[in-house]
């Protein structure tokens, strides 16, 4: 009997600190950081394996906290995450230049294998605070500093002097483009949403510079006339274009950016001035895309569909012609029927 017990023992404690701390190792990839740190304090046994495993101590997630600038100094100053990769702080409060610099001063060892920051919301954020974190994070490949009205260009000065990785961007003015398409031939991802400055003189540097973009993202902004539209046919490796917004492209434009065969994900919501003419070159040219959204275009009709259903059918997965007026209503067999692949689709009532 006293046996038995010693062996139950025994396999309680053999659960308790090897098999629990080596499934909750696993489990824990797919936790939030909160929930991690709550688990240092359950046992010494259980804080030791966690933090002798440094893959899950990568990203340090402050995305709309409080006290978001005292808390990533304390953070990086911890051993568990000198190797950081992704720091969010996007929206995060309190968070200011004096931060970034307590960083750069305290932290720089931390930071040398950080590859994505995201500074987007972060309003107290200036030039200066852009200008010592930058250099203090020589493998960063990711940048975010949209919503922010303190950066200007000098903040992306510092950022292509100091960081010469970069490969997605965003929030930027003519100035910024020239400066980027300049020093990131290879950059893959840029997002210009809601950036109202920029003109196509901008935009035509970028394409002209950066020919390996994979995502273009020009969301909400009308001010770019078909002459920078056509340009976008330099990017041969392009996959996600969204050009929602964007008034004053017309066929002529959209039959250019039809040259990009590998485009996967189009968005021409409100691109009011394309006809069926722009989306059966984008049928003819982008065989392989994906999804497509022609929302509140009233001069595409049903000849644009029947276009899409002979070269795209087998690829199409998601269509969006909610408010196109000139298309049919049709019910989700008639859809399927000309789009098998269909998981998503709007139409108007």
């Amino acid at each position: 009997m006293e046996e038995e017990q010693v062996e139950a023992g025994e396999e309680e404690v053999t659960w308790s600190r090897e098999t629990i701390p080596k499934v909750l190792k696993i489990v824990s990839t797919r936790l939030p950081q909160r929930d991690l740190i709550t688990l240092l304090l359950v046992s010494p046994w259980l804080n030791a394996t966690l933090i002798s495993c440094p893959s899950i101590w990568l990203l340090l997630d402050f995305r709309e906290m409080n006290n978001a600038g005292n808390r990533l100094v304390d953070a990086l100053s911890l051993a568990r995450y000198w190797h950081v990769k992704h720091i969010n702080l996007e929206f995060a409060q309190d968070i200011e230049d004096k931060h970034l610099e307590l960083v750069k001063s305290k932290c720089r060892d931390s930071l040398q294998d950080l590859e994505v920051l995201n500074l987007n919301g972060c309003q107290k954020i200036s030039d200066k605070g852009i200008e010592a974190i930058t250099s203090a994070c020589p493998s960063l490949k990711e940048f975010s500093i949209y919503w922010n009205v303190r950066v200007t260009d000098i903040g992306i000065a510092h950022l292509v002097k100091n960081c010469k990785h970069v490969v997605d961007l965003n929030n930027l003015s003519d100035k910024s483009l020239q400066l980027i398409a300049q020093n990131y031939p290879e950059l893959q991802l840029l997002n210009l949403t809601r950036c109202v400055k920029l003109t196509d003189s901008g935009l035509q540097q970028i394409l002209h510079g950066c020919p390996s973009l994979h995502s273009l993202n020009l969301y909400a902004l009308s001010s770019f006339t078909d002459e920078a539209y056509k340009k976008i046919s330099l990017l041969s490796h392009l996959k996600f274009l969204d050009l929602c917004g964007g008034q004053n492209l017309s066929d002529e434009g959209v039959a250019c950016i039809a040259r990009c065969k590998g485009l996967l994900s189009l968005n021409l919501t409100w691109c009011v001035r394309v006809t069926d003419v722009g989306v059966i070159a984008v049928a003819q040219g982008c065989t392989s895309l994906e999804f497509l959204s022609l929302f509140g275009i009233v001069g595409v009709t049903d000849k644009c569909l029947e276009a899409l259903s002979l070269t795209c059918s087998n690829t199409l997965t998601t269509l969006d012609v909610n408010g196109c007026i000139g298309i049919k209503k049709r019910s989700r067999d008639e859809l399927l029927q000309m789009f098998p692949k269909l998981r998503c689709f709007k139409v108007h009532s």
